[in-house]
């Protein structure tokens, strides 16, 4: 059997550096480099201080990453790189290194869109994707229900976000409470110890007015709200806030619309496949409530390790890689950086 071409992948849509090397479906390097203590300090991350951090870390995360899979540029087949959405001046600095890399290596480059590649790389851990399925991307500027009928090109929106994303709302909430950013790992650890059922928290979009226009989509800014005023009325009768109890309450209310949400589409689009992904992912009452309430309608589950769940370049990689397989047409070397790519631009 013919070797699988080698495909070096760039991801910087935002606060990590990631170059992921891929041959097939097999994993040969994931490095990363992240700028999250740089950002920790302003409770979020900062675009200019991000685009700098991805310039600095470039060219070292590459040495790394080659050094990883016991290859040189030189072996390096294709490139694939996110090209949207994200930061603009973080996707720029990608963009522009794998177009350098590109051109100085004489290679193809694919210019992929970040959300499908939260679905491809679920194939570096769990095999081929079933087609079609779905796929809730859940991270901190996206949430996301789409049907993915072919992930190097037909992927089409059921349901999306129309204020906070799912992530945003753990940072803003673990802010609240006083944890260290980013939130979602602190809030899930916290969690553990509460009760889910101490405070009863508000599902967004729930109501049956909400489903009859907004069936699919997400609205985690109210939510966010009520936990704010749940806090302040706490403090302001001089009362302790039990933060296990806030963040287990909160994560349920999370979990549970987006849980809910994605079985009520793989069930109306006849899906048995449900497709996890983005930094959210990793959440650990979410990864439970779904494979309890997908069993109890005959509907799989797919979820990467926590490692690839988050931003890396072993996720672009993996498109990439299936780009070259699909015969795909590679990008031009004027390839846009476009912070407002929609997911079902694939490959730009």
């Amino acid at each position: 059997m013919a070797e699988q071409p080698l495909v070096l992948g760039i991801e910087t849509s935002c606060d990590e550096t990631g170059i992921g090397i891929v041959s097939g479906h097999d994993l040969l390097a994931d490095a990363v480099a992240s700028s999250v203590d740089e950002h920790a300090r302003f409770g979020g991350v900062v675009p200019e201080v991000a685009s700098r951090a991805h310039l600095e870390a470039m060219v070292p995360t590459i040495e790394r990453a080659c050094q990883t899979a016991g290859i040189s540029l030189r072996d390096v087949d294709a490139l694939a790189v996110t090209s949207g959405p994200g930061l603009a001046g973080a996707l720029l600095v990608g963009v522009a290194a794998a177009k350098a890399l590109a051109l100085s290596l004489d290679k193809p480059l694919y210019g992929v869109n970040h959300l499908a590649a939260h679905v491809a790389v679920d194939q570096l851990e769990h095999g081929a994707l079933p087609e079609p399925c779905l796929a809730m991307l859940v991270s901190g500027g996206h949430s996301s229900l789409l049907r993915v009928d072919d992930v190097t090109g037909v992927i089409d929106p059921m349901g999306a976000t129309i204020d906070d994303a799912a992530g945003e709302a753990f940072d803003k909430v673990a802010r609240l409470l006083g944890l260290p950013f980013p939130g979602g790992p602190h809030i899930d650890k916290e969690a553990r110890s509460g009760s889910s059922v101490a405070i009863d928290f508000p599902r967004g979009l729930s109501s049956r007015r909400d489903l009859e226009r907004h069936r699919f989509d997400f609205s985690f800014s109210g939510l966010k709200t009520a936990v704010a005023r749940w806090v302040q009325a706490r403090n302001d009768a001089g009362e302790s806030v039990p933060v296990a109890d806030v963040a287990a309450s909160f994560q349920e209310a999370v979990c549970d619309v987006l849980t809910r949400k994605a079985i009520d589409a793989a069930v109306t689009a006849g899906i048995e496949d449900i497709l996890i992904g983005g930094g959210v992912a990793a959440n650990s009452r979410l990864r439970v409530l779904a494979e309890e309430r997908a069993a109890a309608h005959g509907i799989r589950v797919r979820v990467p390790r926590p490692g690839l769940c988050t931003d890396n370049g072993a996720m672009v990689a993996a498109l990439g890689a299936e780009m070259v397989a699909r015969g795909r047409t590679p990008s031009s070397l004027d390839l846009p950086a476009d912070s407002a790519l929609p997911v079902t631009d694939v490959l730009v």
